[in-house]
């Protein structure tokens, strides 16, 4: 119990500190472009569209993914299993979660194998006239990506051994479904 606790704290801060610090990086670089360019009529960041397109965005999402998937908030097509007798429901939840957890695992895989390939070659990327070393926004997915696997994991065998999957189970709300 405590092991998840200590997950999920590193999650949150992860998700709080780190993509909160990319997104506040990505407005002030999108700010002081559009100072620059329209009322200064010059290029005060040479690079900031790869800067937020190759650094702030990617960093943002990788950094939130670990940390949504546990908290249950990623879109769910549940309308057919929600429609199933409850042990029925159980195992269809289940295997879906295995599925993902799979396709996921491969990703994983080969992310791995791209950001070591990447480390070994000195892979850089450019940004504005520049070229920057691209190691420290790659070797933020492996690790994202290897806490979404774990928290999928958990997910599997809490679905398998018909406990809830969801870390912090949240009441649904009240959605007005627009076809009915």
């Amino acid at each position: 119990m405590r092991f998840w606790h200590t997950i999920d704290t590193f999650e949150r801060q992860l998700t709080a500190i780190g993509a909160g610090l990319s997104l506040l990086a990505m407005i002030l670089i999108t700010v002081l472009s559009v100072i620059g360019r329209y009322w200064l009529q010059t290029d005060l960041i040479p690079g900031a569209y790869n800067m937020i397109e190759r650094i702030s965005f990617p960093l943002i999402v990788f950094w939130a993914v670990p940390y949504a998937h546990r908290k249950g908030t990623f879109p769910r097509f549940d309308a057919l299993s929600n429609s199933l007798a409850p042990a029925t429901r159980r195992w269809v939840q289940a295997f879906v979660l295995l599925v993902e957890l799979l396709i996921h695992a491969v990703i994983m895989w080969y992310v791995m194998r791209y950001t070591w390939n990447s480390l070994m070659l000195g892979r850089t990327m450019q940004i504005g006239t520049q070229f920057w070393p691209i190691w420290p926004v790659l070797v933020m997915m492996p690790l994202a990506l290897a806490l979404l696997v774990l928290e999928m994991s958990r997910q599997v065998v809490c679905a398998f051994r018909g406990l809830p999957t969801e870390a912090h189970p949240q009441p649904e709300a009240d959605v007005v479904n627009p076809i009915l």
